[in-house]
């Protein structure tokens, strides 16, 4: 599959995005009209400095306020339309888009649209240019992809086709069926965004808050197979206006954008070959959900699309499952002492020091691993989390996937007897393992001086901190590794405003991974592992045990500095669940918080912060499935008591 990207993604100069995008791995890009204004090099230049990057020029882009309109101006409109073609010819450009008209349109009727497209497409010809039509979303008479094909077929010119853009699109919830109608050579070009789910007007919606396709809300899955299925065989590119990824860094929002495209290719592959085998009848397609991703789907037959009619050449990512578990977490403290001693006061146990690596041991509670990795006092590092060991089915099909989704390997350093362990840093600078599932002990805690199953206590959920500006590629980066389902994002209140939160899970809820961005910039730090710039904000891990009373009775034994819960949220817990006084006095005495829902209730309590991390240590009951999400701006307030020393 071919890929592009609109220069309009990514931040910096023109000349900066065509390095980026071609680092990346694209293929092509579009050349967004202001980007080349602005740029002192001539068409020409900027022409030879893709030829030497190996980046095609897929489309000039946008030509606005065309069509509707009296004689008189649409000749104005004919001039204009020459000098982009005489601009395009310089830059070696054949395709133009054709944005239905918002601001200038006077007529609404169709024909009149027709023969005006169609005296377009004559000036076209000469210039050997191709014009694809595209319907916006708010456009004055022509706003629906299907109006736009209407008025293309009437024209029928064949230099006038038109530009499918799932954002216009999905964001007016159209009916995509009449996209089969389309043959695949007249959609001339196609451009893909996702969005989360937003309740604003159309255009402010466009213009801030598309993201790349995995990291909103909408099926492109579903919507590239039904594209692909006409016969179109162009680049696949990627328009998204986003007011973060303009302040990102560039090159590393040109990788993201290539993850999503290669992420959602191997997605549609799994998925037209799913409809291709349920259009023969083969009872093994059955069943199956369209836009369901391509972690559960066989792709062992190589590209997709033979004998389906399929011209884009579809390759699949090796196939993965969701990770069954977490095999370990791993802080890195400046402050050893004071962390071991709170692991010890949640009841972990010192297992030994790695036998190659004295400054990292571990800690373990039942099948809940820690491992601590000590560095210098001075590093300005504090403690914080460096990575996860995820347990998977096949680590080596993980990291291949990983690795062809443009994730960076971690170095590590090992002994010839040491387990070889792969893994890859995630956006947020923090590393992740892939651990292959055995059922016992993994193979690598034998490396600490000591194995044994343990099943009482394990890892309930990792919460971690994201920074604003990569919070979307975060989503992406865990849905289309790890196979993790992105749940329905929810505002939390904190005192310094609100803490955007949204949950990674897998299916069975084995792995869960909320990720939270900060509502504003507190102390920069280090990003871990990478050198990026991150926030300060708390992590915690939380940590699952059989009988919180108890667990909380052996933590104040141990002199614990629990997370003050004041005697208000008792009070509303009261008269919120009506609960019996007994119990009310008990979660009083332990600064245990409560919730519940139809499946259950939860039950839990934290841990003082060190560094940037703390921990929770939770009890689940008949089923509950959250995260005690009433509770979290009790929590939140009571940490920014202690930080403001109060």
């Amino acid at each position: 599959m071919r890929t592009s990207i609109a220069t309009v993604c990514l931040s910096g100069t023109l000349e900066e995005k065509l390095h980026a995008a071609a680092r990346a791995g694209f293929d092509g890009v579009e050349i967004f009209e202001q980007d080349l204004l602005v740029s002192p090099d001539s068409p020409e230049t900027i022409a030879g400095l893709a030829r030497d990057l190996g980046l095609s020029l897929d489309l000039y882009q946008p030509f606005r306020d065309f069509e509707g309109v009296e004689e008189d101006r649409f000749q104005q409109n004919l001039v204009r339309a020459q000098k982009k073609f005489e601009l395009m010819t310089r830059l070696g450009m054949n395709t133009m888009l054709l944005c239905s008209n918002v601001g200038t349109a006077t007529i609404s009727d169709d024909g009149i649209v027709v023969e005006q497209l169609r005296r377009l497409g004559d000036l076209a010809q000469g210039y050997g240019i191709d014009v694809a039509y595209e319907a916006l979303a708010w456009g004055r008479f022509v706003s629906e992809y299907d109006h736009a094909w209407d008025l293309v077929r009437s024209a029928d010119h064949p230099r006038i086709g038109t530009c499918l853009d799932s954002f216009h699109i999905l964001s007016r919830e159209t009916d995509l069926s009449r996209i089969s109608e389309i043959p695949g050579e007249k959609i001339f070009f196609l451009q893909l965004a996702d969005a989360p789910a937003l309740s604003m007007d159309v255009l402010s919606w466009s213009r801030h808050h598309r993201v790349f396709p995995g990291e909103g809300a909408w099926d492109l899955t579903d919507f590239l197979t039904r594209v692909a299925l006409t016969g179109y065989a162009g680049p696949v590119s990627l328009e998204v206006f986003n007011d973060s990824f303009r302040q990102a860094d560039t090159q590393r929002t040109a990788v993201d954008g290539l993850r999503s495209l290669r992420w959602l290719e191997a997605s549609v592959a799994a998925d037209v070959d799913i409809r291709d085998v349920a259009a023969r009848g083969d009872d093994a397609g059955g069943g199956a959900r369209a836009g369901g991703g391509d972690a559960a789907r066989d792709d062992d037959a190589g590209a997709a699309g033979a004998g389906s009619g399929i011209a884009l050449d579809l390759q699949p990512l090796p196939r993965v499952a969701a990770p069954s578990g977490i095999d370990y977490v791993e802080l890195s403290t400046d402050d050893l002492g004071t962390l071991t001693r709170q692991l010890h006061q949640l009841g972990f146990r010192f297992i030994g020091f790695h036998r190659s690596k004295q400054h990292v041991q571990l800690w373990r509670r039942g099948s809940a691993r820690i491992i601590i990795t000590e560095v210098e006092p001075d590093s300005a590092r504090g403690t914080f989390l460096r990575g996860i060991g995820f347990e998977v089915a096949d680590a080596s099909a993980s990291m291949d996937r990983a690795s062809l989704l443009h994730a960076i390997e971690v170095p590590r350093e090992q002994t010839h007897n040491d387990e070889v362990l792969r893994g890859v840093f995630a956006p947020d600078g923090s590393e992740v393992f892939f651990h292959q599932t055995t059922g016992d002990d993994p193979v690598w805690v034998a490396e600490f001086g000591a194995g044994g199953v343990e099943r009482s206590s394990h890892i309930d959920h990792i919460n971690l901190a994201q920074p604003a500006h990569h919070y979307d590629e975060a989503v992406l980066f865990y849905t289309s590794l790890l196979a993790l389902e992105a749940q329905p994002s929810q505002d939390v209140p904190s005192p310094a405003g609100l803490v955007r939160s949204q949950v990674m899970s897998s299916p069975d809820g084995a792995v869960r991974i909320p990720l939270n961005v900060s509502p504003t910039r507190t102390t920069e730090v280090t990003d871990r592992g990478t050198g990026a710039v991150g926030e300060s904000y708390p992590e915690h891990v939380a940590v699952a045990c059989e009988d919180i009373f108890a667990a909380a009775a052996t933590a104040l034994a141990r002199g614990l500095d629990f997370l003050e819960v004041p005697q208000n949220y008792y009070e509303d817990l009261e008269a919120r669940f009506a609960l019996d006084p007994q119990l009310l006095e008990r979660l009083r005495e332990h600064n245990i918080l409560y919730d519940r829902d139809e499946g259950g209730e939860f039950l839990h309590f934290y841990t003082a912060t060190i560094g940037s991390v703390f921990f929770e240590m939770v009890e689940r009951r008949d089923g509950y499935r959250g995260y005690g999400a009433p509770d979290a701006p009790v929590r939140l307030a009571a940490q920014h008591r202690r930080n403001a020393g109060r």
